[in-house]
């Protein structure tokens, strides 16, 4: 499939913003000016490896020349070794490259609820949460929990994070959907297998202000107190925070911070997010695209399931990729499954 990067758009796009960050009244509103600089570091971390990569090859073709003209195998081997890891630095960035859609650059709402299975599920959302985790430490991305509800004996029936950084949603959309554990249950003293469900959903977080306009009067804003073992993973505070979109029923929350002030602001943002979802469900079949249909969390659903006994095994069922380290992948290493979706919805229409 082939891959066309437009390297003289985004340096147009570039230069446009960088004229924008040198207006007198760039710094007047400050979250307006943070948020475009994020998208310029972000474009200039997009093209930079294209000009190096582009520098490198005029670089191996000048080397090549004179390698034919002194006839000096050396050289000629070097050039080789060089190409071979061009070519890995360009299957990278085909994949960066994907990530042209709409929503791709902005940061995540990654929503974990346990399915089928009782006690099992609740602990396989929490196993989960610290995937993703691991996997947005690995790509220096902030993980923060901001909202949850913990099961009876173990792990979550239902958690809320934002991850936030450059292409945040961009690769966490992959990742939507129902996934399957199969184990052998740590709850069973029988030490039999189990199968447990939970259901990953990720929308991306809209700017304030964009798409979404929201009437204070329609809000109803609620305060508790957030209790719970809900371990080092999650702030627990006395300063919770409910909104209701009273026209609507979307509700969402936050205990992230002991602050109630930041508490609410997490809140909002997450249901402005939600609200744009919905208008963008309304409007068209864009959210359909993004995320998939919606599916039962449970039997025949699951995009991907985990094997841990009989045999180890994680396998995708949209793409067919399947690996046998199980432990790596629940400790984040997900670039394989991502990169493999990617490739296989690049050629779908939409903006993604």
């Amino acid at each position: 499939m082939a891959i066309v990067f437009d390297l003289a758009a985004h340096r147009g796009q570039i230069a446009k913003l960088e004229n924008r960050t040198k207006e007198p009244d760039f710094w007047d509103d400050p979250p307006g000016a943070q948020q475009l600089m994020q998208k310029l570091s972000a474009l200039r971390g997009t093209v930079e490896p294209w000009e190096e990569l582009s520098q490198r090859l005029e670089d191996y073709q000048v080397l090549l020349e004179l390698a034919a003209e002194e006839d000096d195998e050396s050289v000629a081997q070097e050039v080789c070794d060089g190409l071979d890891a061009a070519e890995k630095q360009l299957e990278e960035l085909e994949l960066a490259a994907m990530l042209g859609g709409k929503y791709d650059t902005e940061n995540a709402i990654l929503t974990i609820t346990a399915g089928a299975g009782g006690t099992e599920a609740c602990d396989w959302a929490e196993m989960l949460l610290r995937m993703y985790r691991l996997w947005a430490d690995d790509h220096d991305l902030e993980f923060q929990v901001i909202s949850f509800v913990e099961g009876d004996a173990a792990g979550f029936r239902n958690v809320t994070a934002r991850v936030a950084g450059s292409y945040a949603f961009g690769y966490l959309k992959a990742e939507s959907g129902v996934h399957r554990l199969v184990r052998i249950s740590p709850f069973d003293s029988s030490k039999r297998r189990h199968t447990s469900f939970a259901s990953v959903d990720v929308i991306p977080e809209v700017e304030e202000d964009l798409e979404v306009d929201i009437n204070p009067e329609e809000l109803r804003i609620e305060t508790f107190r957030s209790g719970g073992a809900g371990g080092q993973h999650v702030n627990k505070t006395d300063s919770a925070v409910r909104v209701t979109h009273e026209p609507t029923g979307i509700t969402a929350q936050s205990q992230a911070e002991r602050s109630q002030h930041a508490n609410r602001r997490f809140a909002l943002q997450v249901l402005r997010a939600r609200l744009a979802e919905r208008q963008r469900q309304q409007r068209s079949e864009e959210m359909d695209q993004i995320r998939g249909s919606k599916q039962d969390i449970a039997f025949a659903s699951q995009i991907r399931s985990y094997v841990m006994q009989p045999y180890t095994m994680v396998k995708d069922h949209r793409t067919n990729v399947e690996v046998s380290r199980v432990e790596a992948v629940l400790d984040g290493d997900l670039d394989g499954f991502i990169r493999a979706y990617l490739l296989t919805t690049a050629g779908e229409g939409g903006e993604m």
